[in-house]
């Protein structure tokens, strides 16, 4: 089925089935990810990994928090550039504030949840879902499409990695060349229709293309393309900082770049909230075997403090902008007006 609810005006219409019962499926999150904490701590053993971190040179995380807020920024400035490809205006406060509530919906399985921010802005600014919730699709295509370069790069640090890094660049230049090309999608579409299993899913993927069509002309997937490709770049530049907080430690710029983007991508396939788990123990293990002088108490560390600064970090922040959203929406209301963030 397509991505995008109904198209509906109305602020009474329920929410669509994909944010059905939306804060008992961060709960649940939460508590998960409180369980992968716990694994990640007696991996590493407790004891031993409370000694690393009362060690750590805070400052360096200081930096990977600022970098991950960057990649935050640039993720608005993409956000901004899709509403605007599509006629959405909406003052700036209130688009900012939109995009950083998405964020809570990070830890939602394939971050799908983040369609949360095309229901707030028909709460907030009456522009229908349909027409706002392609971009949220765009905007996993362009990530898919930036996180797979990074992890071919980041390939480059192992033997056979050119083979890697050009099959990568191969799927990413044909996956960006199906968006742009109407013709060439159709074909592939009209070819997946006469295989049987994958013929039942053809109408949802020939639906969810056609209302990608305007977002995906060349100049704005390009763009948006080569902007997510810059801001997961800093949250993989955050990874080696954070390393470098460890006395000892480091790990070269093409090892963090596979480190971060490899994991993050496993992560998202697994479809499980916000990867947790899966994307934990994948970049433990590449950190084990990439890094110099990470123990495997020393890699655990870095993975917390890594999710922390750009996972969490970006859940309290969406969850902070929430704030000023319901606070808005209650009092609209009480006044019958419609809410104005």
């Amino acid at each position: 089925m397509s991505l995008a609810p109904e198209p509906t005006d109305s602020l009474a219409s329920p929410r669509p089935p994909l944010l059905a019962g939306i804060g008992g499926k961060v709960a649940l999150s939460l508590v998960f990810a409180a369980l992968v904490l716990a694994g990640l701590s007696a991996y590493a053993d407790v004891q031993a990994l409370g000694t690393e971190l009362l060690a750590y040179r805070w400052s360096y995380f200081g930096v990977g928090l600022l970098l991950a807020t960057g990649n935050y920024v640039l993720r608005w400035v993409r956000w901004e550039l899709y509403l605007r490809t599509i006629g959405v205006r909406i003052p700036l406060r209130t688009s900012i504030l939109v995009m950083a509530a998405g964020f809570v919906m990070s830890i939602t399985p394939g971050k799908m949840g983040e369609v949360y921010k095309s229901w707030l802005l028909l709460e907030h600014e009456q522009e229908p879902v349909a027409r706002t919730a392609p971009v949220v699709v765009a905007e996993r295509v362009t990530d898919l499409a930036a996180l797979v370069i990074l992890a071919a790069l980041g390939a480059l640090v192992f033997p056979a990695g050119r083979w890697v890094a050009l099959a990568g660049l191969i799927l990413v230049s044909a996956l960006l060349s199906l968006c742009m090309s109407r013709p060439l999608a159709r074909a592939v579409l009209s070819w997946l229709e006469r295989i049987s299993f994958t013929a039942r899913f053809v109408p949802t993927l020939r639906t969810a293309y056609d209302s990608l069509a305007t977002i995906t002309q060349p100049k704005p997937l390009i763009a948006a393309t080569a902007i997510a490709l810059l801001s997961w770049f800093l949250e993989c530049v955050a990874l080696f900082f954070i390393v470098l907080g460890f006395t000892g430690a480091s790990i070269g710029m093409l090892g963090s770049l596979f480190a971060y983007s490899g994991p993050t991508l496993v992560g998202a396939l697994a479809m499980l909230p916000g990867g947790l788990g899966v994307t934990e123990a994948s970049m433990t293990g590449v950190l084990q075997g990439l890094g110099q002088g990470l123990t495997p108490t020393t890699a655990a560390a870095v993975t917390i403090l890594v999710r922390l600064a750009t996972l969490w970090w970006a859940v309290l922040l969406g969850a902070l902008a929430l704030i000023p959203l319901q606070t808005r929406k209650k009092l609209a209301k009480r006044t019958g007006e419609t809410p104005k963030a």
